[in-house]
This record gives C-alpha cells, structure tokens and sequence, in this order.
C-alpha cells in the first residue's frame, strides 16, 4: 500500500518508463551502427515519445477499462504504454538503394545517440530528484 502510494503518484513511473524506452533504442541504434555493411538491411528505431504524447494530452478520448479483455477505447493509459522496436525509414534518405547497400547514416546514428543519451541523463537525474524529495519527506529534512 505505502509502495503503490509513494511511487505511483509520482513520476518515477513515468521516468522508468523513459530510461526503458531510452535504453532500448541505444540498443536500437547500435544495431544500426553494426550492420551500417550489411546489406538490405533496414534501420530500427524505437516507439514511444509519440504515444506518450498522445496519452498525456487531454485532447483525446480515453475509455476506462474494467476488465483487461476489454478493447481499449481512444489512447491508451501511460501504464499500458511500452516502447517498442520498429521499422522504420530514415527521414533524411527516403530512397534506401541510394546507398546501395541499406538505408542505414552513421552520421545519423551518431547524432541520434547523442541526443538519446542526453535524454536518458535526464531522466535518471529526474528519477534520482524524485527519491531525493521522498528521501526527505521520510526523513523530515523538507524545506
């Protein structure tokens, strides 16, 4: 009960969920990077940041779900929201075979990496805030 109250109204949830989806596409992107030779090979990139989106915005319908054999209605609830690895062609080189060997930039994958770490450095320095802040409520050391 204490557990489910301390950590679920926070945003510690919401910041696990970040460094999952941000450590999956590290993952995603130095795949990318080894098989930049291989060829046929189509880039992986990684779902989430859109569907977060969508689930934090009050401008979409949301159906409540009372049992888990429901089909969920509108966007789903950030609880259910899970990065997940796609497919996906590059926005900078729509035509694959221009390479001649795959759709993969190591150029790109470096600048995506560098962004995704930077994302997921904040996350962890959020996350470690929001102990911090429990961490003082337990112990009294407040303002």
């Amino acid at each position: 009960m204490l557990k489910v109250f301390l950590f679920n109204k926070t945003k510690i949830p919401l910041l696990e969920k970040a460094l999952d989806a941000y450590s999956l596409r590290q993952r995603a992107l130095a795949s990318n990077i080894a098989n930049v030779t291989t060829i046929g090979y189509r880039r992986i990139d990684v779902k989430f940041e859109d569907e977060l989106r969508e689930s934090l915005s009050r401008e979409f319908i949301r159906g409540k779900r009372t049992n888990e054999r429901h089909i969920p209605i509108g966007v789903k609830d950030i609880s259910e929201i899970q990065p997940e690895i796609i497919q996906k062609s590059s926005d900078y080189n729509s035509d694959p075979i221009a390479s001649s060997v795959n759709d993969v930039d190591v150029d790109y994958e470096m600048v995506e990496i560098a962004k995704n770490q930077i994302r997921y450095k904040l996350a962890s320095r959020l996350i470690a805030e929001s102990f911090r802040g429990i961490q003082k409520s337990i112990k009294g050391g407040g303002l």
